[in-house]
Parts: structure tokens; C-alpha cells; sequence
């Protein structure tokens, strides 16, 4: 796909900036994508942002592996994963994607978008609205201005954005605090010990026996563990147990991990999670900035307690600013940032990417970063952390130029098949291939929260 310089540039300098600064991966490692270049369409290029991200992948494990994995990847596989919440079937059952709730309501001067997939969020809307069910959300909102609706959803502990133009995210405070920075944004220090995990030649995968730790939810992080379970990693993921994951979101993302609930409030929880960080290699969080801190694990005390832990963290829009805090997820993220308006009907009702491509290409951008901290933390002598937010790769889309036609199709979608505890399960395969092999994750999702809180 990279076939001319510029295009192979303009993904390095917008997405690769952070990993070169570090020298965590060398200038025109990224040709490792095949197959058509535009297939979406549109007027953003996702596109270019999907294929530059899996790409920072394959160049990552090609610097640590070195070139006898042959790591490569093609534009219908990528663009079959960014979809693959979209393609899977559970017993021949579609998911069920976004809920009644969430989605584009009109305000009196303009359109928000809400999020309420998850029970406690619809409350949240709900009580905002003063509202015991959810009939008549439309009109309410209707008679409501905006910004006021989008601040009483979130006051209430909803999730919700107004509908903004580019240039209006780019003239407020928080789209300026957001987009500061480059994509991945890393932090090295020099690594106090020797006896790290190492890649070993011999070994089946090329990430086999690596130790990571998931304390993320929803897509971006989740496929980030995913692609590094994908390749051999030992992934345990951790969740609260008062805030249980929707079944079929952790069935799409959950495939070759084991799933653990520990709550992080309780003195004994908080002391098996620091047993497991002392055995973990890497560490992703996913939790708005500061909200671990009670329980060890803001990024200073992580850094005294564990000093050649890898920490890879997420958030929604950034980590310092009036926005820091605020929830948010893929598709209010498109609403607030210009993406939503550049992607409406003929410029009234708004409109969206057709996947959630914020969440993938970031989840694919963090699985990268470990790959190349791992590597650092051996090769370099160094180790560190890197932060990425949704909200900044909403920057990187719209800093790739538009798409170029022709469209073209990436034809049908070739679905695999795997029996799991939740029935048969048909899904997109990992956007990867080895030596020539199209890579598969190694075993299906875990039942949500039944292993236990150890390491294999």
C-alpha cells in the first residue's frame, strides 16, 4: 500500500513521530502493507490511518524478531478487522453494536451525540434528563441547548458531546490541551535490571512468555492486548467486578486471553493486583488519568515500585487539561472533534467513520509501543512508558490528506470459525500474517471474569 515515498512519509511523520524521536524504530521500516489503497471512501482517509497503524505493528515485532518473521499484512485483512465486532456471530447471532440510547439527538442550536451502551451510563442519561425510562429522550433534548445538555449528561455521569466543526474543536481550550504532542507519546529512563523477558528465536511465537497485564475495556486497549495475545503474550485481563463487561464486546476482543474480576477498592484486591505487577512485563491502562492512583498505580508510584515495568495507558482526551477527566469513548470522541460534521448527510444530519477507527488504530498503535518498549528494554538499555489518547488520533486522521479514488472493494470478508463456552463462534482472524501464514488467535475467550487472579 505504501508504494510511493510520500505516502510511507506522511504515515511516519504523523504516527511515527513519538517512536523515532526514541529511536525505538528506524526511518522506512513501514512497507510491510499490501493491497488497495482506498476501499471506504469518504472524505477523511481511515484508510491511510488503519493500514499506518497495523503497519507500526509489523515493524515493531520485525525490529525485535528481526526479518525471519516476515511479518506482513494486507488491506482486506486490516480492513475486515477494524469491523470485527461487525462481522462476529455468536451461535449465528449478530452483536448487538450501539444501544437504543446512544446515538445523534437535535438540541434547540445543534446536535449532541450520547453514549449509554452500558446500564449505568443509560441511568446516568436518564437522571440527567429527569427522566424514570428512556421514552420521550428526543423530545427532551430537543428543548434543550447543546452544550447545556452535553454538560447535565455529564455532570450526572453520562457520557455525551456536542457536535462540533473541526475548526470549533481546534479553537477550544480542551481540543488545544488534546492535541499536544506526538501520537505516541513516550517517556524512557534507563532500565535498572537485566533480567528481563527477551525474544528468543527458538520459541513458537514471537512474543511467547511475555507477561501483560489488562486493565483496560471497550475496544482500543482490549485490541491492543488482543494483537500481543495474538502473538504469543500471556495476557491477563483485570475488571471490576460492580461494572461487568457486555458479553459480546468482550467476546470480540477477548480471544486468546484469561479473564480475572478484582476489586481495586479493597485492601486485599489492591495487594494481589501488586503480586501480579510484580511477575507483569507490561502493564495497559485504560482508566481516566489519576483514577488508580488510591490503589498504587499512578505513573509515579509505578515507576519507584517497578522500575522496568512497560506502562502503556489510554485515554479519551489526553492527560492534562480541563478534559482529562471526562469519560468518553470512539463515538463521541468523532462528535467532538470535527469528525462527526465532516462525515454528515450533505452537511445536516451528523455522521461517523464506518468503524470505530479511533479505537483500533490507538489499540493497534499502543499494541505497537510495548512491542518497541520490550525490545528497548533489552536492545537499549531503557524502559519507560507511552501514553496515546483517542483524541489525538483523531488529529492524525485529519492530518492525512483525503483519499485518492478510485474505491475500490476488498471483496467478501472471510470469516473463521472456533468453538467457546459461548457457542460457536464465526470472527475475523488477526490483520497479520508470518512467513507467509495467515496468523489465528491461539484459543477462544475465556468465560468474562471466571479465572483466577494468577499468572499461567
Amino acid at each position: 500500500m505504501f508504494s510511493a515515498d510520500d505516502e510511507r512519509q506522511s504515515v511516519e511523520s504523523i504516527l511515527g513521530t513519538g517512536f523515532y524521536d526514541h529511536q525505538l524504530l528506524g526511518m522506512g521500516d513501514l512497507d510491510s502493507v499490501s493491497g488497495p489503497p482506498v476501499w471506504w471512501g469518504g472524505p477523511l482517509n481511515v484508510e491511510r490511518l488503519a493500514a499506518g497503524s497495523v503497519s507500526l505493528v509489523c515493524a515493531a515485532l520485525d525490529a525485535l524478531a528481526g526479518a525471519e518473521l516476515k511479518l506482513a499484512s494486507s488491506t482486506p485483512s486490516i480492513g475486515a478487522a477494524f469491523g470485527s465486532s461487525s462481522h462476529l456471530r455468536i451461535e449465528g447471532q449478530r452483536t448487538q453494536g450501539f444501544a437504543q440510547y446512544s446515538g445523534f439527538y437535535r438540541c434547540m442550536d445543534g446536535w449532541i451525540r450520547t453514549h449509554a451502551n452500558y446500564p449505568h451510563h443509560e441511568r446516568a442519561l436518564l437522571t440527567a434528563l429527569g427522566m424514570a425510562s428512556g421514552s420521550g429522550v428526543e423530545d427532551v433534548l430537543r428543548h434543550l441547548g447543546a452544550r447545556e445538555a452535553q454538560e447535565r449528561i455529564v455532570s450526572a455521569g453520562g457520557i455525551a458531546a456536542v457536535v462540533r466543526s473541526r475548526q470549533q474543536w481546534l479553537n477550544s481550550a480542551e481540543g488545544s490541551e488534546s492535541g499536544r504532542g506526538p501520537w505516541a507519546q513516550f517517556s524512557l529512563r534507563e532500565a535498572s535490571s537485566t533480567s528481563s523477558w527477551a525474544y528468543g528465536q527458538r520459541t513458537e511465537m514471537p512474543l511467547q512468555g511475555l507477561k501483560i497485564l489488562d486493565l483496560t475495556r471497550v475496544i482500543a486497549g482490549p485490541t491492543a492486548s488482543r494483537t500481543l495475545a495474538a502473538f504469543g503474550a500471556q495476557v491477563l485481563r483485570l475488571d471490576a467486578p460492580q461494572l461487568p463487561e457486555l458479553a459480546w464486546q468482550h467476546v470480540d476482543t477477548g480471544f486468546g486471553k484469561r479473564s480475572t474480576l478484582l476489586d481495586l477498592k479493597s485492601a486485599p484486591g489492591q495487594a494481589r493486583l501488586h503480586e501480579l505487577l510484580g511477575e507483569a512485563d507490561a502493564l495497559i491502562l485504560g482508566y481516566r488519568p489519576g483514577a488508580l492512583a488510591r490503589a498504587g498505580l499512578g505513573l509515579d508510584e509505578l515507576r519507584e515500585r517497578y522500575p522496568d515495568l512497560i506502562v502503556a495507558e489510554l485515554s479519551a482526551w489526553g492527560f492534562e487539561g480541563s478534559w482529562a477527566q471526562r469519560r468518553g469513548f470512539d463515538s463521541i470522541v468523532q462528535a467532538a472533534t470535527g469528525i462527526s460534521q465532516a462525515c454528515s448527510d450533505a452537511g445536516h444530519r451528523p455522521g461517523a467513520l464506518p468503524v470505530q477507527a479511533l479505537d483500533h488504530a490507538t489499540g493497534y498503535g499502543l499494541a505497537a509501543a510495548v512491542i518497541a518498549l520490550v525490545r528497548a528494554r533489552r536492545v537499549q538499555r531503557q524502559t519507560g512508558s507511552v501514553r496515546f489518547s483517542l483524541a489525538r488520533t483523531a488529529d492524525a486522521l485529519f492530518a492525512f490528506d483525503a483519499p485518492h479514488p478510485p474505491v475500490q472493494s476488498l471483496g467478501e470478508v472471510q470469516l473463521r470459525r472456533m468453538s467457546s463456552s459461548y457457542g460457536e463462534l464465526e470472527y475475523v482472524g488477526p490483520p497479520f500474517s508470518v512467513a507467509g501464514r495467515a496468523l489465528d488467535f491461539a484459543k477462544p475467550p475465556p468465560v468474562y471474569g471466571q479465572d483466577e487472579p494468577v499468572w499461567n
